[in-house]
């Protein structure tokens, strides 16, 4: 419990409790950007339908889900989704937000099924309505090789949103191999 205490009293710009009478340490506090802003967008219970092919002309596969996104102070939002895949319960966890230093959004996922977290890095366009992400992984084809994916999250409007899913091949092209629609709840 010490710990934590610490970590709250340098977050409030205060001493530790056994600093008598140094000096307060002050963290530096990251003001909400533009970028922080919409990320708040996410926020929201979400039914989701998606449907993905893992292999070039293979059949494929649609599962529904749901996601619950809240935010993380005004710097960060948090996504827990919920599904069952074949009978098994399947967990998500994604992580945004943006770091004004490197100028590019930032996040992790991870999910119940693959011992793999997931980084982002990635940008907004200039309408404001796609945010495409970055990332290496295992690759599905081989999975002691990495792969470049890219998550494209496209806002719709205040209650609908997709994401899609692809892959760059050997050729250097991107393949789509998944698609989901998000529908708000509330």
């Amino acid at each position: 419990m010490r710990i934590s205490m610490i970590a709250l009293a340098l977050l409030a710009g205060c001493a530790s409790p056994d600093a008598k009478d140094s000096p307060s340490p002050k963290v530096p506090m990251t003001a909400a950007a533009e970028q922080h802003v919409w990320l708040r967008q996410l926020v929201g219970d979400w039914a989701i339908s998606s449907e993905a092919t893992m292999e070039p002309g293979g059949e494929p596969w649609h599962m529904d889900s749901t996601e619950r996104v809240r935010a993380i102070g005004d710097l960060w939002v948090l996504g827990e989704g919920s599904a069952s895949l074949d009978g098994a319960p399947f967990s998500t966890v994604l992580t945004l937000g943006y770091n004004p230093a490197k100028g590019v959004f930032v996040g992790t996922w991870i999910d119940s099924m693959t011992a793999h977290m997931w980084h982002y890095e990635g940008t907004l366009d200039s309408e404001k309505r796609v945010l495409t992400l970055d990332t290496t992984g295992p690759s599905f084809g081989d999975p002691s090789k990495t792969a470049r994916y890219r998550d494209a999250i496209e806002l719709k409007g205040p209650r609908e949103r997709t994401l899609t899913s692809s892959v760059l091949g050997d050729d250097g092209t991107w393949t789509t191999f998944m698609r989901a629609k998000y529908t708000r709840k509330r």
